[in-house]
């Protein structure tokens, strides 16, 4: 029907799901760390180019694994965009760091690698960037950044599973990365994340904390003849039930990433023209990027157009979403972090940015998305 409701997101099923999931059953190990959790982080580290992948329930909990793992103190500074999910944050405050905002570039979005070195004090102890909507932050830069302060590079890459940066995929470049696998991104188990370890000396370090800060990873490996409390550590494995989804999507996820990628790529075609005109900025990807096809949106000209457009979209059943507020201008922003200097992109992107659907299955109406935008800036279909 021309009048149902045509949701933001809809997460996309291969099939495979409730078979495996009742297999995990038949098997009897419900707790995670079992034939799913160590298929799926094969699979990963073997597709991804890891050195090792450890499952969590969430990349929220990856996050605030990688603040346990470094240390991290009160005082201590963690350079990050301000334009992301509280969680990028939030992880590093827990442990008392101080998140220093840097603000975006006009075309990725992405943190601007040319204001990071200005942010870094004698308490900087990591950088965490932020692949925007599944496109490489620049890499090469941050990392001879990194180097010439002996900073920690952690990519959060929540957004960009499958897409890479000079052909490498994103995750695998910093010292750690982490991707999501909430209901709302391209591979999904409803929640789930995974922890990215590309230096070898952490990987003891974070399996204890991961598993409550006993050694029963050593334990299941047959290493210790019994488990132990050897640190500080949390519960942050997923179940085998969330490990058996996450296999069937992972299985198809060649597949998922290039049927969102058509979806992006007739967007990007039929709108052209209106960024030509000078109406809206679409997505830009890099010459040197390959995108996974996460995310489609509009920069509009302010907030005023910005608002009178998702209420057009919704007067014709179509959900279009604005996104993040701006980490330094919340609450919590101000009272734990603060800004290396003046953030003017990252709060007028803020202001202006839209998402419009983009899932498997919309591809029959997404002329009706793309009539709807062109309508409201005054062009014909």
């Amino acid at each position: 029907m021309q009048n149902s409701l045509l949701p933001f997101n809809r997460p996309y099923l291969t099939g495979r799901e409730i078979l495996y999931i009742e297999d995990a059953h038949n098997r009897g190990q419900l707790s995670g760390d079992g034939f799913y959790t160590q298929q799926s982080a094969e699979w990963l580290q073997q597709n991804c180019k890891i050195n090792t992948v450890l499952l969590t329930h969430s990349c929220t909990a990856a996050l605030e694994m990688i603040a346990i793992v470094l240390d991290i103190k009160p005082g201590d500074e963690v350079i990050l965009p301000s334009f992301t999910f509280v969680s990028t944050a939030n992880a590093f405050v827990l442990r008392g760091g101080i998140p220093v905002f840097v603000d975006i570039r006009t075309d990725t979005l992405n943190i601007d690698e040319n204001r990071i070195e200005s942010a870094i004090t004698n308490q900087t102890k990591a950088i965490v960037v932020v692949h925007y909507a599944g496109v490489a932050c620049e890499m090469d830069k941050i990392m001879k950044i990194s180097k010439k302060y002996n900073l920690i590079v952690v990519e959060d890459a929540a957004h960009a599973v499958f897409s890479y940066y000079g052909g490498k995929p994103l995750g695998s470049i910093g010292d750690f990365g982490t991707y999501s696998f909430h209901e709302t991104k391209n591979i999904v188990s409803g929640e789930g994340g995974a922890l990215l370890l590309n230096r070898p000396h952490y990987v003891s370090a974070a399996e204890i904390i991961r598993d409550k800060g006993t050694n029963r990873k050593n334990f299941l490996r047959g290493e210790v003849d019994r488990y132990t409390w050897k640190d500080i550590g949390s519960s942050y494995s997923p179940g085998e039930l969330i490990a058996a989804f996450l296999f069937a999507q992972l299985q198809d996820a060649l597949e998922i990433t290039n049927k969102r990628k058509k979806i992006f790529e007739t967007y990007e075609e039929q709108l052209q023209d209106l960024e030509n005109n000078g109406d809206v900025k679409l997505p830009k990807i890099p010459v040197n990027c390959t995108h996974n096809g996460h995310m489609f949106y509009l920069v509009l000209n302010d907030f005023s157009e910005r608002e009178r457009f998702i209420a057009w979209m919704k007067d014709l059943n179509i959900a279009c979403v604005s996104h993040y507020v701006p980490l330094h201008l919340s609450p919590a922003g101000k009272k734990y972090g603060r800004s290396s200097m003046d953030l003017p992109v990252t709060e007028a992107t803020a202001r202006s940015i839209v998402r419009l659907p983009l899932w498997i299955g919309m591809e029959s109406s997404q002329n009706r998305v793309i009539s709807a935008a062109r309508r409201f800036f005054g062009y014909s279909n």
